[in-house]
């Protein structure tokens, strides 16, 4: 992929989630939330401080992570539907 974000931003590719309930039930397109799960694809170099040092990222390309439900800006990249967002959106990362 020809795209690295800049700054504090973090590029994720969302996890789908599945498309039965537990007890068996499949749930139509229409009534899908969009998924809070995610996966880093790229992230950017870390923003700076007042003194223009980087700020390392908390986060690292193929971490599973959690955002909140309006994160992000979705984006179109080689065919695929990807958000970008601020690494202050991210939740937390999953073990």
């Amino acid at each position: 992929m020809a795209f690295t974000p800049l700054h504090d931003r973090v590029l994720v590719r969302r996890v789908e989630s599945d498309e039965k309930t537990a007890g068996g039930l499949i749930i139509p397109d229409s009534a899908k939330e969009k998924p809070q799960e995610g996966e880093v694809v790229a992230v950017g170099a870390g923003a700076k401080d007042e003194d223009g040092d980087r700020i390392a990222m908390d986060v690292k390309a193929g971490d599973k992570i959690l955002f909140g439900k309006w994160s992000g800006t979705e984006v179109q990249i080689d065919g695929e539907e990807l958000l970008i967002m601020k690494e202050s959106d991210i939740l937390g990362v999953m073990a």
